[in-house]
C-alpha cells in the first residue's frame, strides 16, 4: 500500500479544514506546519517514508504563506540528499478570492516538487463550467494543476462552498490512486 501525507500551513483554519478533507480522501496522515514555520523531526522522517506528498499552503498576496516557504527552503535538507526524488507530488491552495492567483501558489508548489525530482500529480477534474454551474458543483474553480479553494474572508472554515469540499476529497481519492497504481 502506498504511504501519502498532506504537509501544510494554515493561517486560519481553512486550508487545516481542506487539508483534513484531502486527507480523508487519500487515507494520508497530515502533518501540520506550525505558526512558526516548523515541523518536528518524526514529520521531517514521515516526509521521507511517503510515497506521495501532498503540499497545502494559504495563498497570501499572491504565493504561499511565509511559514510554508520556511518549511519549502528547510526541504532543501531533503533535496540535497535527494530523499524525495520519484515520489508522486501534488497540491492545493485556498484564498479568500474565487481567484485569489492561487495559480501562482500552484506553480510554486509545483515547482518545488520538480527541483525535488518529484512527479506531479493534477487535479484531474474537468471544470465545472456552464451557465448551470453553481459554488456546489465540483471544480466549479476551473483547477487544472491542482486544488483551488475558495474561503469567504469573514466566515469560518465551515462555509468553505461544498462543491470545493467535494473537489478536495475526490482529489485526495485521485492521488492515493495514482499512488497506489505508481507502487504496483
Amino acid at each position: 500500500m502506498a504511504k501519502t501525507v498532506v504537509v501544510y500551513h494554515s493561517g486560519y483554519g481553512h486550508t487545516q479544514r481542506i487539508a483534513q478533507i484531502v486527507a480523508e480522501g487519500a487515507g494520508a496522515d497530515l502533518l501540520a506546519i506550525d505558526a512558526e514555520g516548523n515541523l518536528p523531526e518524526a514529520d521531517w522522517a514521515a516526509l521521507d517514508a511517503a510515497d506521495a506528498i501532498i503540499l497545502g499552503t494559504p495563498t497570501y498576496m499572491g504565493g504561499p504563506s511565509w511559514q510554508f516557504k520556511k518549511f519549502a527552503d528547510a526541504s532543501s535538507k531533503a533535496w540535497f540528499t535527494r530523499a524525495w526524488q520519484d515520489k508522486l507530488f501534488a497540491g492545493f491552495s485556498v484564498s479568500a478570492s474565487l481567484n485569489g492567483d492561487k495559480g501562482m501558489t500552484l506553480a510554486y508548489l509545483n515547482t518545488l516538487a520538480s527541483q525535488h525530482g518529484g512527479l506531479w500529480v493534477s487535479l484531474g477534474l474537468a471544470p465545472a463550467n456552464t451557465l448551470a454551474s453553481t459554488r456546489a458543483d465540483v471544480n466549479n474553480l476551473g483547477g487544472s494543476v491542482g486544488l483551488l479553494v475558495q474561503a469567504p474572508s469573514d466566515a469560518g472554515a465551515d462555509k468553505i462552498p461544498q462543491g470545493d469540499i467535494d473537489t478536495a476529497r475526490q482529489f485526495g481519492e485521485r492521488v492515493a490512486s495514482v499512488a497506489k497504481s505508481a507502487k504496483g
